[in-house]
């Protein structure tokens, strides 16, 4: 039996994420708790969840208001609301905090939203972000679905679980039913390789599917789990190009937001992605990606004057983080 019970204040982390390679300044639970059926994949922590049949789940408060406040003492930069609770329709936690996280200027990435969760209509504000789990295929088809059909952006994401969901005949299953759904962009994201996190996808496979139960755990627990998921990744975004599927969510645009400024730090997080291999350029574009967020203004005009080189404050990429926003004007 599960038991929700009203938390007490709005539950949002100031910490600095990532979905898929997009920059997330706060992160909002509106049903903070792992009390649900099967398992679920966190997308932020990159980690195989083991959820307990019964236990007690908080609820976040239904007024938007009491969120916004939440998010307003968190840097500036994008913020990720979830996942849902199958008791939103009655509670309203999760609308509440993808409003406030609005209302707080923000643009807002939708982890695996209920229906009676999405916004009331579609805009560049959020992005729905639809993961797959084991044993879940059916409710990231809905969710991706629902929020299709509200207008909303969105898309599916696969952890990549060296022998499970690297394989290609999982894959061709994957990326047919995405497609069918009319998913707008698909992404993958390494799993965590700690010993709990291997443990948990151990039982997860032997649930689904008993007599590879052995056979998984050797490959788990005795293969070469950071090569395994770095080829896998290939795999993934290779797949994702033939058939021609945008391999990164787009960047929602908050309404506070200058939209030069989160075009340009779009294409920046795209270039990271590009250039993961090389660790040190990666993590200079990524502080430049949060410079641009919290500079606190609109840089178009500044890159128009030809003074941007003269405030970006990382003079190696000072070029190419002023060509992003000339690709911003030229598209």
């Amino acid at each position: 039996m599960i038991e929700y019970e009203e938390s007490p204040g709005a539950t949002v982390r100031c910490v600095e994420w990532d979905v898929a390679g997009r920059r997330v300044a706060a992160h909002a639970t509106p049903y903070p708790g792992e009390a649900a059926a099967a398992f679920r994949f966190d997308p932020l922590e990159r980690r195989l969840v083991a959820r307990r049949a019964s236990g007690r789940v908080a609820v976040g408060p239904p007024a938007a208001a009491e969120w916004s406040r939440a998010f307003s003492r968190c840097p500036p930069g994008p913020a990720a609301v979830g996942p849902g609770s199958s008791v939103e329709e009655i509670r309203g936690a999760y609308a509440a905090a993808a409003e406030g996280a609005a209302a707080s200027g923000r643009g807002v990435y939708l982890l695996d939203p209920e229906p009676a969760g999405l916004p009331a209509r579609g805009s560049r504000g959020f992005v729905a972000v639809c993961v797959w789990a084991p044993l879940g295929e059916g409710d990231m088809s809905r969710r991706l679905s629902s929020a299709l059909a509200a207008g909303i952006p969105a898309g599916a994401l696969l952890p990549v679980l060296p022998g499970w969901t690297d394989e290609p005949d999982f894959l061709d299953g994957w990326f047919a039913r995405a497609a069918a759904l009319g998913a707008q962009f698909v992404a993958a994201v390494p799993s965590a390789g700690g010993g709990q996190e291997r443990r948990i996808l151990v039982e997860a496979r032997g649930e689904l599917d008993p007599s590879s139960a052995d056979a998984f755990f050797e490959r788990v627990h005795h293969g070469d789990w950071e090569g395994a998921v770095r080829a896998g990744l290939r795999r993934f975004r290779d797949e994702a190009r033939r058939r021609r599927i945008p391999v990164m969510p787009p960047r929602p645009i908050g309404p506070g937001e200058p939209p030069a400024n989160s075009a340009a730090a779009a294409r920046l997080e795209e270039r990271a992605i590009e250039l993961e291999g090389d660790e040190h350029r990666s993590a200079m574009l990524h502080a430049a990606i949060r410079w641009i967020d919290e500079s606190g203004r609109d840089l178009a005009p500044v890159v128009r004057e030809g003074n941007f080189g003269k405030v970006f404050p990382f003079g190696a990429l000072a070029a190419e983080a002023e060509a992003a926003f000339h690709e911003e004007r030229a598209g």
